[in-house]
């Protein structure tokens, strides 16, 4: 669908400082070709070896999904579901000959923090399969064998109620970056911290994070966290539970 591993490409502009003053990654947009993108995604993969396809969705800013006059309608819709559990976060642009408007793939702010609110409200609207705090909990799991197609990546959204401990949540999110950080593609989120007026942004690629004080709730604002996370073998439960861990 595009660059085979966009990762190491989005870590490196993500990193380097001296790029970073000269160059500005601006987004991920994903190409999804929809009379042979099943194939792909379920391509038979061994075990421990990343899909691609699955990668490309995973890390994707935008997704235009193109060719749609050579499937069905019910095949497009088929289609934009699985895209959807992989990337909750992306929006997708239905296309003939891969035409869009401009303005879909170019000022996409991918890795903008002050755009990490809408981006993560358009996560909550549009995907069923998140699940409030108060919600019941769905778990996605890869199958145990030797060669495993990537049903394993998939995305999860966390919406909760209340105010948490900056300190308490950095500590558990460098925890699960040392222990996940290969599988966790993509994090980011909205905060609501004690002792602050405002809310707090962040985001992080793989084992590189960051964050940064938000704009002020309003006075009558519900003052909610929400986080969505990309990635393989995410276990739900889990990460409900660490987040639960910061809530003061």
């Amino acid at each position: 669908m595009g660059l085979a591993k966009p990762g190491p490409v989005i870590e490196t502009f993500c990193s380097d400082e001296l790029l970073a003053r000269h160059v500005k990654l601006d987004g991920v947009v994903t190409l999804v070709d929809s009379v042979n993108a099943i194939k792909h995604l379920n391509e038979v993969k061994p075990r421990f070896v990343v899909n691609e396809a699955v990668e490309q969705v995973a890390f994707a800013d935008r997704i235009i999904l193109n060719k749609i006059d050579l499937v069905s309608e019910a095949e497009v819709e088929s289609l934009k579901r699985r895209l959807k559990l992989i990337n909750g976060i992306a929006p997708i642009k239905l296309a003939k000959y891969g035409e869009v408007d401009m303005d879909f793939v170019l000022g996409v702010g991918g890795y903008d923090l002050d755009r990490i609110e809408s981006e993560v409200k358009s996560d909550e609207s549009h995907c069923s399969h998140h699940q409030h705090e108060a919600g019941h909990e769905h778990h996605h799991k890869g199958h145990n064998h030797d060669h495993v197609h990537d049903s394993a990546v998939t995305s999860v959204s966390i919406v909760s109620e209340g105010t948490l401990d900056l300190d308490y949540f950095d500590d558990w999110l460098e925890r699960l970056i040392d222990e996940k950080g290969d599988d966790l593609y993509r994090m980011k989120g909205i905060l609501s911290v004690s002792d602050s007026d405002q809310r707090y942004v962040f985001q992080a690629v793989h084992a590189i994070y960051d964050g940064c004080p938000g704009k002020e709730w309003g006075p009558d604002e519900k003052r909610v966290n929400k986080l969505v996370f990309i990635g393989r073998n995410l276990d739900e439960t889990a990460l409900r539970k660490g987040f639960k861990g910061c809530l003061a």
